[in-house]
This record gives structure tokens, sequence and C-alpha cells, in this order.
């Protein structure tokens, strides 16, 4: 029965993408963020998401929607960052062993720039931010039962042969999905879908302490603290979250406390020191490698060759000396400009959306993407989710929802379904 509703709905996906490729772009974030074929016994080893992808692309030809090209300066930087991949790759210490995670980034890559081409109202915009919370938000409910019904004595895992299958990579996406969650929960009137939001939360958060990582207790202390300035009533909010933090941490067991208090003594945390030293061998490799050594780098030769201790191998955990060493200073440079000017096209939104009551979500999108850029990027330190799907579809909201205010979305759809009695919207002033 699971086997028939899942194959059912990836069918589906990818018949309507055929005429309507929006569709295809959720279906492939569905597959790509949530993995539900992996629950298959039937679908786990099949091509879903490659006939998702054929389904979108080929509908981009038959489709009689909107598609339209435009540049931003987000995307330029993020196409010469995959360029740049796809020049280290030949560069690499192992080209053939590389090829399969360069494969997957391109993908990615790819169907972000084709999104960005088929999504191009409102409504797209929200119905991705559901897709990306509904993949998510079923681990984080899912995780968060069971993280209370053990007593919190248990990690949270996430999907197999995933980005998230790790409990510290399902935890920090969980954090980064929670102000995603409080974005729609904004624009929400209903107190019955609001409150469901408000559990969701916090089902997630207690997940992502239960999966006993470190690197997402100061991932969600960094996004709460974000989310906090970004709110309209401090006062109120600030108190909140205190108190919900503190019953939180007062859930877990000592053993989780233990735990998170081995941050201050890293030095005497074995997995902590193991980090370290492929920090040091993922810049030894840069300085000595202008194109980094590719994505398969971590083994005892190339360890005994860089790092301080040679025989103690470890992945980066980190995404800055993931990319540091898989694509050298540039491609670490480029790395960072993506995740800077996103943050900027945030800001953008965060200062233009109030101008207009019709464009008011936008603010609110700008500010909750802050907020869950902040848990990347210091979760992101400890953790190797450099090419993870979830924060370039963040990147991919806030560039889309951009370009609806420099379109005048809410004209073109005030035009295309008008509203008895509404009044037509002044533009608001172009800032930077």
């Amino acid at each position: 029965m699971r086997d028939a509703l899942i194959l059912a709905i990836l069918a589906v996906c990818a018949a309507v993408a055929l005429f309507h490729p929006w569709i295809g772009i959720m279906g492939w974030t569905l597959v790509s963020i949530m993995n539900p074929h992996r629950y298959s016994w039937v679908a786990s080893d099949l091509p879903v998401a490659a006939v998702i992808v054929v389904a979108t692309l080929i509908g981009l030809v038959l489709t009689r929607d909107r598609v339209r090209f435009f540049v931003s300066p987000v995307m330029v930087v993020l196409v010469v960052f995959a360029a740049w991949m796809c020049i280290t790759l030949p560069a690499s210490i192992y080209p053939s062993t590389s090829y399969p995670m360069w494969k997957q980034v391109m993908k990615i890559d790819f169907m972000i720039i084709v999104a960005a081409m088929v999504l191009t109202t409102r409504k797209h915009i929200m119905a991705l931010a559901w897709v990306l919370v509904c993949s998510l938000g079923i681990y984080g409910v899912k995780g968060g039962i069971f993280t209370i019904a053990t007593g919190g004595g248990h990690r949270v895992w996430g999907p197999p042969e995933s980005f998230i299958e790790g409990n510290n990579e399902l935890a920090l996406a969980l954090v980064m999905t929670i102000p995603l969650m409080r974005f729609l929960q904004l624009q929400m009137k209903a107190p019955l879908a609001r409150h469901a939001l408000t559990l969701t939360m916090l089902l997630c958060a207690v997940s992502a302490l239960g999966s006993q990582s470190r690197g997402a207790l100061l991932a969600i202390l960094a996004m709460a603290v974000v989310l906090w300035t970004r709110t309209r009533h401090k006062l109120v909010s600030g108190i909140a979250l205190v108190l919900v933090g503190a019953a939180l941490i007062a859930f877990m067991p000592g053993e989780w406390e233990h735990r998170m208090s081995s941050i201050a003594d890293y030095e005497q945390d074995a997995s902590a020191m193991g980090r370290i030293n492929a920090w040091w061998m993922a810049w030894n490799l840069a300085v000595d490698r202008p194109f980094g050594g590719g994505y398969d780098i971590y083994w005892p030769e190339v360890f005994a060759r860089y790092a301080p201790v040679p025989d103690d191998v470890h992945a980066a955990h980190s995404i800055y000396f993931q990319v540091l060493g898989e694509h050298g200073f540039i491609g670490l440079g480029l790395f960072l400009l993506v995740w800077i000017m996103a943050w900027r096209t945030a800001g953008y939104l965060r200062r233009t959306g109030p101008l207009l009551p019709a464009t008011q979500w936008t603010a609110d999108l700008g500010a909750m993407t802050q907020a869950s850029l902040a848990g990347y990027a210091v979760g992101g330190a400890f953790l190797s989710l450099a090419y993870f799907d979830l924060p370039y579809n963040l990147v991919l909201l806030v560039v889309l929802a951009r370009q609806w205010i420099a379109e005048k979305g809410w004209e073109r759809e005030a035009v295309a379904a008008p509203t008895p009695g509404a009044t037509r919207a002044v533009s608001p002033p172009v800032s930077t």
C-alpha cells in the first residue's frame, strides 16, 4: 500500500509536469529533500528523480505557462561556482570516484536554475515553501514524538542514503526549516492552522535536540537569536523563546547534558580533535593544490601527505573546510559569496516588503530566511553539508521573491485573477 501511494504521487507529478513544469519542480524538491522513495521496496532503486527531471524539461517545451529568464547576481555567482566545480573535477586527486558527487551536485544546481525559470508567481513561491516544510517537517514531527516517548535517550536519524541520513545532518536541516515554518505561519489567519504549525515547530526543535548533535545546539541558538531580532514583539517572543528553550533542555537526559557540555572541552574530545585535524588537512591541501583535491579526498594517503596527524582520517565536518579542501580557495570564495549575497537579498526583502500590503509577505520571507541561513552558517561549520539542497532552495526563494517585486507581480496576478472591489497598488520605490 505504501509503495503504491509513493509511486502514484511521483507518477502524477511527472505526468502533470509535462504540461505544468512548475509541478515537476515540486516533485523534484519532494524527492531530493524528503527522499520518500527510500521507504519503498519497489521505488527505492528506480530513477524516480530522473523521470521527474525529464518530464519537467519536456514540459518547458510543451507548456503554455509563463517561462522566463532573468539575471540575478546571486544566481550568477551560483552558476560561476558550478562552473568552477566543473574545472576542479578533472584536476581532482581521484577524478573517477569524485564524479558521482559532481553529478549529484550539478543536478541540484541545474534544477535550481530551471526552477528560477518556471516559478513565476507568489503561488509558486508559497508552494515551494510548503513542499520544503512538509518534506522535512514530517521527520521533525516523527523525531520529536520519538524523542518525547523515549525521554531523549536515543538519537534521531534521517532517511537512508541521503544528505540528511546522519543524526547531525537531520538536526541542522530541521533547525533551518523552523524559520520557514514561521514564515508560513505568518501568512495564515486560521487559528487552528497556526496552532498546528506552532506544535510542528516545537516538535522539530525537540527532534533537533534529540539528535544529540552539538553542532545542532549551536545552530539552533544562532537561529533563535536571529529569529528573535526579526520578530515584531521582541519582549513577548524573547520570553517565550527562553521559556521554551529552558523547558526543552530540562527535558533532556543527563547523557545529553554531558555531551553538550563537552563543547567547552573540545581538546579532550577525540571527535572534535579529529575534525580539527581534517580542517588542517583541507587547508594544507588547498595551499598545495589551487584547484583543491576533488570531492573524494578523505583517504589515508591524502591525510598522510597533508594532515598534522596522518593516521586520524575524518570527513571535513565543516561546509567551509569541505569546500576549501575539495575546490581550493577560489571555490571557497565563490561558496561564501553565494551566502553573503543571499543574505543581502533577504535583507532587501525585509526593507522593501513593508512598503506595500501586497508585498509584506516578502519581508516575512526575507527575515525568516536570514534566520535559516544563520543556523546553516553556524551549524554548517561542524557538518559536511555544503551541497545539501535545502540551503540552495532558500536562496531560490529569496531570489524569486525579489524578482516578483521587480516585475510587480502583484499587479500581474491581480490582472490575471481580479478580486471584486480590489484597489490598484502603488509600486514601491526600488532600494538597494
